[in-house]
């Protein structure tokens, strides 16, 4: 069974965490973020040690390493209940992060549109990115140099994912707005289940 998801792209400060936030809110949406998936991680398993292996070593993670420990993630939801493949629409944060992460998930993902969040204003995205290292205390993060570094990783590996998806599916939103704005455009382009559509009609004749 492929999930029917939709996937969150932006610059890093384009708002697109607090979007999944908000979408994983609303009955029918399940937020997932690739930052959720490594703290929840196992690292007695298999994929758990594999990943930490590349990591303590201050190596990337490969692409098979990281899409086997989502797949171990997600296994652990459905198995919970935190996540209904009939009912949900699966909402990813930080994955896929290149196409070839997007190529793995080929056999999970029944992706139905991806929004990139876009911020044109750079100074406003440089911005946004300090006032929260310094609320989350993490004041590196606030450095000009780890800003600029930040974003031109995002430019480098985000155009390939987009024209993996391409043109329809992918939808670009004006992260400039007001969030709940944002909101808004995101869900007025997101596909009602066939379980919404049934409850929808059966509201509709009074039953």
């Amino acid at each position: 069974m492929r999930w029917r998801t939709i996937l969150l792209f932006g610059a890093p400060g384009s708002g697109k965490g607090t979007q999944g936030k908000i979408l994983g809110s609303i009955p029918g949406f399940c937020h997932l973020s690739c930052g959720d998936v490594f703290r929840g991680m196992d690292l007695r398993t298999q994929v758990g040690q594999a990943f930490l292996k590349y990591s303590s070593a201050g190596k990337l993670v490969p692409d098979d390493v990281t899409v086997d420990l989502w797949r171990q993630h997600m296994a652990n939801m459905v198995t919970l209940g935190k996540f209904k493949p009939e009912i949900d629409h699966l909402v990813l944060d930080g994955i896929p992060r290149n196409a070839a992460q997007a190529k793995l998930l080929e056999s999970d993902l029944q992706v139905e549109a991806l929004f990139h969040l876009v911020c044109h204003d750079r100074a406003k995205l440089e911005e946004r990115l300090k006032r929260r290292a310094l609320r989350d205390n993490r004041l590196d993060d606030a450095s000009d140099t780890v800003i600029h570094d930040r974003l031109q990783t995002y430019e480098r590996e985000t155009k390939p994912v987009l024209e993996y998806y391409g043109d329809k599916k992918v939808k670009e939103i004006d992260a400039e707005q007001f969030p709940f704005e944002v909101t808004r455009d995101i869900l007025t382009q997101v596909k009602p289940s066939k379980i919404e559509k049934t409850q929808r009609k059966l509201a509709e004749a009074g039953v």
